[in-house]
């Protein structure tokens, strides 16, 4: 008797392993997930891009943020990022397409 309840309970955990998936495994933890990769599968979260300082010229990569979901909030994908050689502030403006995808980024001098 002792057998069968412990091959059952061996049973009803492996059953429940093999039921878990992204969603259920949120749930379980408490995590309220950030980007989901199948939701989109021809956008990346970020992306690394190489600009020119429009300062001294040099190149830099910088990295773009393409999680913003809502049109309303792309606006403020704007940021500001110092240059690696001469330290001068520099403005980045991404610019995406209607799905989200990140179509240039313009650099400019902060005045």
């Amino acid at each position: 008797m002792m057998k069968r309840n412990r091959k059952s309970t061996i049973d009803r955990l492996r059953q429940s392993l093999l039921r878990l998936d992204s969603e259920s495994i949120d749930r379980l933890y408490g995590l309220e997930p950030l980007w989901e990769p199948g939701a989109q599968p021809h956008l990346a979260p970020e992306e690394f891009l190489a600009v020119r300082c429009p300062y001294c010229g040099e190149r830099l990569v910088t990295r773009v943020e393409l999680t913003i979901d809502d049109a309303a909030h792309i606006d403020e994908a704007t940021y500001i990022e110092d240059c690696e050689v001469c330290c001068r502030p520099i403005e980045f403006h991404p610019e995406r397409d209607e799905l989200g995808a990140l179509v240039a980024v313009r650099v400019q001098r902060v005045e």
